[in-house]
């Protein structure tokens, strides 16, 4: 922001208007206790009776913003941050917030050493088709 002799203000940059850094909205942290379980893919969930997170005065306006996109229907991790433009870190932030609250509550996928052997998938369809 610079101002001229008049003492008026002008943005730099007057389309983008004022300007929120990723770390003023986590508080200054990076990481959240929770963020480690949080995948890219892992499903956010609102919680059925949080009904108006707005009163809650320690929920920033990006954490209601949360709450009312996953109340509208369950989003992804990289879903949030794409609607909300915001960096993924931020947004794995504010889901632990919310998560350690009981606003939301994350559905996390099945790793990849848990899934059936394809193998045994292959027996199965076998097994059916010779019925």
């Amino acid at each position: 922001m610079s101002a001229d002799g008049q003492g008026t203000r002008h943005w730099f940059d007057d389309d983008a208007g004022p300007v929120v850094r990723p770390y003023a909205m986590t508080r200054g942290r990076t990481t959240h206790a929770a963020q480690h379980r949080l995948d890219l893919i892992a499903v956010v969930v609102a919680e059925p009776h949080a009904d108006h997170p707005e009163a809650d005065p320690t929920l920033s306006p990006e954490h209601v913003d949360i709450v009312e996109l996953c109340r509208k229907a369950p989003q992804s991790v990289a879903e949030l941050a794409a609607e909300l433009d915001l960096p993924i870190g931020v947004v794995r932030v504010l889901v632990g917030d919310l998560v350690d609250g009981a606003f939301v509550h994350v559905n996390r996928p099945v790793p990849p050493a848990e899934l059936p052997d394809e193998s045994i998938l292959r027996d199965v369809i076998n097994g059916l088709r010779a019925l």
